[in-house]
């Protein structure tokens, strides 16, 4: 696992790699809010809600899988993950 796990991800760029559902594939934006089981994402003209468990994703060419990622952020941020 990279470090951007690890960092703030308000204001970053995010892209839809995988998801159980396919209709959210292809979804990029920028970062406006994150919650222990949302992403919220300005595509735009629109702002989207992720459900972190149904996606992954990259942030800055970094991909995450969001079931590891299902805390608060202030939690995330401190946390240890294994490397893989």
């Amino acid at each position: 696992m990279s470090h951007i796990i690890n960092l703030p991800w308000l204001s970053r760029n995010l892209e839809v790699t995988d998801s159980t559902d396919p209709t959210l594939v292809g979804i990029s934006g920028i970062v406006v809010d994150e919650t222990r089981r949302t992403i919220l994402v300005n595509t735009g003209g629109n702002e989207v809600t992720l459900a972190k468990d149904t996606i992954r994703f990259t942030i800055e060419d970094e991909e995450i899988d969001g079931t590891l990622v299902g805390q608060r952020p202030e939690e995330r941020i401190g946390k240890a993950y294994r490397r893989s």
